[in-house]
């Protein structure tokens, strides 16, 4: 029989002033070591679940997840009165459902945004990540992605109600299945760019209340001004100007875009959509967008020396 494991002996050794140092049996680790890419998903995969409020307290899930039932209930209605009916299409195309719910998408964005990125920066927390084998662009890549990820599930999901909802009311497949891919296109470039937008001012006003109210402040106002000009063009008989006008706002650069190639209908005053060379021009800035985010969000943590 083995004699029974003893604990690491503790002795001191003596210093100067009386003082002595204490051995208390710490032991040298040689275990795996996970790296980087484990810390990257580590890190992406506590983001994603802290903007849905899992692993936080019950009061932080409320908002998250009735936003998550405001988003879904109306393509549940939709559904349910497209099979009652017996219609012959949705509502709603997949394309312009989420451009009917951007103010659920902003209040989305405007509070979880500041909670994924602020407190790291207003706390001074983000130096612990660095400790651990992660670089700036780890920290970055993981929180555009869990941002990006977080919205498209929220936006992607009443698509999916309304994709399986048509199928129920046989509807054509072909069809609905164009109109579905078509509209996950749709939502994961306005994951992207609203990810990029709301994580970039987030992270410029390290205090939440105030990165609340400002990424709120950049969706809506940017949005109605686009919005009253339009009409008064549309009014005017300047036609041509109202295609262009969309290019300075987040969601109207969306709706050009998914007007133009996704085969979605325009929300412009009468429906105007933007010429084919137009919607390049709205592809174009959309992507500089999010690129312009990412690299901006790059160069506020580089600032912040870290």
């Amino acid at each position: 029989m083995s004699p029974e494991p003893t604990p690491p002996t503790t002795y001191a050794s003596p210093a100067q002033g009386g003082a002595s140092i204490h051995n208390i049996g710490y032991r040298h680790y040689d275990g795996p070591r996970l790296g980087r890419a484990y810390a990257r998903r580590s890190l992406f995969s506590q983001s994603l679940r802290g903007a849905y409020g899992l692993g936080r307290s019950a009061k932080s899930k409320v908002l998250p997840m009735l936003l998550f039932a405001v988003m879904c209930l109306p393509a549940a209605i939709m559904v349910a009165v497209t099979v009652v009916t017996k219609a012959g299409s949705l509502p709603v195309g997949y394309t312009r459902y989420a451009v009917y719910l951007q103010a659920v998408i902003g209040l989305y964005l405007a509070a979880q945004a500041p909670q994924s990125v602020s407190r790291d920066l207003r706390f001074k927390t983000v130096p612990l990540y660095f400790s651990r084998p992660i670089e700036r662009g780890d920290y970055v890549a993981s929180k555009f992605a869990a941002m990006a990820s977080a919205l498209f599930i929220l936006t992607a999901a009443p698509l999916l109600v309304l994709y399986v909802g048509a199928l129920l009311a046989k509807l054509d497949f072909l069809d609905q299945t164009k109109g579905f891919a078509q509209g996950l296109v749709c939502v994961a470039l306005l994951s992207l760019l609203f990810a990029g937008i709301g994580l970039v001012i987030s992270a410029l006003t390290p205090r939440r209340g105030f990165g609340v109210a400002a990424v709120i402040a950049v969706l809506t106002i940017p949005y109605g001004a686009v919005s009253a000009v339009q009409g008064i063009a549309f009014v005017q008989g300047n036609e041509s100007a109202v295609g262009w006008l969309g290019l300075f706002s987040p969601i109207t650069l969306i709706d050009g875009v998914q007007s133009t190639f996704l085969g979605g209908t325009s929300s412009f005053p009468n429906g105007l959509a933007p010429t084919t060379a137009a919607g390049f021009v709205y592809l174009l800035v959309t992507l500089l967008v999010i690129a312009g985010s990412y690299a901006l969000l790059m160069r506020r943590y580089r600032k912040a020396g870290l």
